[in-house]
């Protein structure tokens, strides 16, 4: 049965056997089950990730902010509060990436990105989103940005298996702008034809670009469809009730071993002297 807010369970426990009378006190136990019907749950998360900060030698400070955006306009960002953001399957996810320098005339360049299902950039598990500064995943989409932003969109997915969110990590350099011995002015790298660049050396020496720094946002979390949710309200329930017919066997058992340990308790006749 139920009420408004409750499935309540009744049922009733005895000791009664099959003979006809008996001469023992029985045993008659009611019990109920009440299991609220929606229930609130709360979880801290430590999410949302603040800009990254950076020194190095030639280029002083600078930073790196990744963010998630409403629109392709790219006009407002992701309120950090609603963190881990719910996305429906396939649903475009709009992100930016700004870089900032005590440094001027500098350019950002994003080598690669990828997704991974934890907070880990080095996930053995993982999804190649752009690689080499080439894009990797068909559904991504570049927007036109500054020298020190990078804008991007990808249709929101999920990995397979027992993975319930989705972490967007990227690595960065940043260069002096308009340097053609530069990695941020190379570019897209095909695979099939990247080689070591002979200026790197030179590179390094005249310190003309950062070293790779990986910054991540995220988790994105895929919305659960009307039919799931059925599915795991119906779940609970059944773990509910099986509870409860669990708990009826252990006080079943509980009488049936005090009956036990009753009946072997006999009269006996005393011992006569002759």
């Amino acid at each position: 049965m139920e009420d408004g807010d409750n499935l309540i369970f009744r049922n009733e426990i005895s000791s009664f056997d099959s003979a006809v009378i008996t001469r023992r006190q029985q045993v008659e136990i009611e019990f109920s089950c009440i299991y609220p019907k929606k229930s609130n749950v709360s979880l801290e998360f430590l999410v949302h990730k603040i800009p990254y900060i950076f020194r190095e030698k030639g280029f002083g400070k600078f930073t790196y902010q990744f963010e998630f955006f409403q629109s392709s306009l790219f006009n407002i960002m992701v309120d950090p509060a609603t963190y881990p953001l719910e996305v429906d399957l396939q649903e475009i996810v709009y992100m930016e990436i700004v870089s900032t320098s005590s440094v001027p005339n500098t350019k950002m360049f994003v080598e690669s990105c990828k997704a991974t299902p934890s907070d880990n950039p080095n996930d053995s598990t993982y999804y190649s989103i752009i690689q080499n500064g080439c894009t990797k995943d068909e559904t991504v989409q570049i927007y036109p940005r500054s020298q020190s932003q990078f804008r991007f969109a990808i249709e929101a997915f999920k990995f397979i298996g027992m993975h319930d969110q989705v972490y967007i990590s990227c690595a960065v350099i940043l260069c002096e702008a308009g340097n053609p011995n530069t990695r941020c002015d190379q570019g897209c790298i095909n695979e099939n034809s990247m080689t070591t660049p002979p200026h790197n050396r030179l590179v390094r020496e005249a310190v003309l670009e950062t070293a790779t720094h990986y910054i991540s946002q995220g988790p994105l979390r895929m919305r659960r469809s009307t039919d799931s949710k059925a599915v795991m309200a119906l779940n609970l329930n059944l773990v509910f009730i099986a509870g409860c017919l669990l708990a009826a066997v252990a006080m079943v058992s509980g009488v049936v071993l005090y009956r036990s340990s009753k009946s072997k308790i006999k009269y006996q006749p005393l011992p006569t002297s002759e």
